[in-house]
């Protein structure tokens, strides 16, 4: 008799832990309830009390091995946790370690909630966990820690690898900070979805390359890429003269812009930069030539006729470019330079004012 009261008083006992340990998930829910009432309506410091005062419950929860395999402990928990991770501004460091929470539980609720019946808790927590990265991000940014206002976007990236915004904003962070390499990864995934701003991301992966890495094969890469988007523009036919001109390849930038000149000899653009392509090695040999002592000069002489000689080449382009395009302020601009050399005071004075004459810009 006496060992059969025992059994009952032991099964008793375990009952009412197991029961005890099962209303902390209960408590849990309704406090949840309670804080989404008052959310936005309390002092931060009365909300983080409740909060954590709800976490608490799924502390004493997952502790007993009967209500540790509930799938609401671990649904509130995300939960509670996911919250205190956004909501507290203060402390850093307890932010991340109740965001770390709050990942495990929506990660324990894969193997225990075959139902699905967390699914809305888990959204809600994963929602939370995202504004509190974001939040990281861009208080760091505007800190100026670039770096871990980086690994923030990446993290957001990560979550969701669709979102265009933080893919823009590691790129922009990235290239403050001086990791041009990530930025470019960055700016290309962009331009890869294709959107309204596209080419301003081509763009600016011609200029880290050129700029920043000082890449001219990287940049060629770039710009290419960039035409086969868009042909022809003169953005990236400029880029990429511009690229032959300084390595020193003039052949197949005048190969590339013949080319565009046969298939439209209207632009304006492409007759100013085949006209470059002369007068850029002018300018090259002009910055040689300011080298050479006063005694030198047969060969500043020598150096001087070569000048000569690509300036009057590039003249007949650029006199092509105003002419289809009178307002084409670079055109009009380079040819006022050009007859300042040549001592072309008529010519000078008439380009002169036909510059003078367009409207001002804004």
């Amino acid at each position: 008799m006496k060992k059969l009261l025992l059994s009952i008083l032991i099964v008793g006992t375990s009952a009412t832990l197991a029961n005890a340990q099962k209303s902390e998930v209960t408590e849990a829910k309704k406090a949840w309830d309670i804080y989404g009432l008052t959310a936005g309506k309390q002092t931060f410091d009365k909300s983080m009390a409740a909060l954590n005062a709800g976490l608490k419950h799924t502390d004493n929860a997952i502790a007993n091995e009967k209500s540790a395999v509930m799938p609401e402990a671990w649904g509130y928990r995300a939960l509670f946790a996911s919250a205190i991770a956004y909501t507290d501004s203060v402390d850093a460091a307890n932010a991340s370690a109740k965001e770390k929470i709050a990942e495990e539980s929506i990660e324990k609720l894969k193997t225990l909630d075959a139902k699905g019946s967390q699914k809305e808790n888990i959204e809600l927590a994963k929602v939370n966990i995202r504004n509190a990265i974001s939040n990281r991000g861009v208080k760091a940014y505007n800190a100026k820690d670039y770096k871990t206002a980086l690994t923030s976007f990446n993290q957001l990236i990560a979550l969701n690898p669709q979102d265009t915004a933080m893919y823009m904003n590691a790129g922009v962070v990235a290239k403050m900070d001086g990791n041009y390499p990530e930025a470019i990864k960055h700016f290309k995934k962009m331009t890869e979805f294709n959107g309204p701003d596209a080419k301003n991301y081509h763009i600016e992966l011609v200029n880290i390359s050129l700029t920043n890495l000082k890449d001219t094969t990287a940049a060629l890469e770039a710009v290419k890429n960039a035409l086969a988007k868009y042909p022809d523009d003169p953005d990236f036919v400029g880029y990429e003269t511009d690229i032959y001109i300084n390595r020193g390849d003039i052949a197949k930038s005048q190969e590339a812009l013949k080319k565009l000149i046969a298939k439209d000899d209207k632009k304006a653009i492409y007759h100013y930069l085949m006209g470059d392509t002369y007068y850029k090695q002018a300018l090259a040999l002009q910055t040689e030539r300011s080298k050479l002592s006063a005694k030198q000069t047969k060969e500043f002489d020598a150096i001087s006729a070569k000048m000569l000689a690509f300036i009057d080449q590039s003249l007949p382009h650029y006199k092509k470019s105003v002419e289809l395009d009178p307002k084409l302020v670079s055109g009009l601009e380079t040819l006022k330079q050009i007859y300042a050399f040549k001592n072309d005071t008529a010519n000078y004075e008439a380009i002169k004012n036909q510059l003078d004459a367009l409207p001002a810009a804004n």
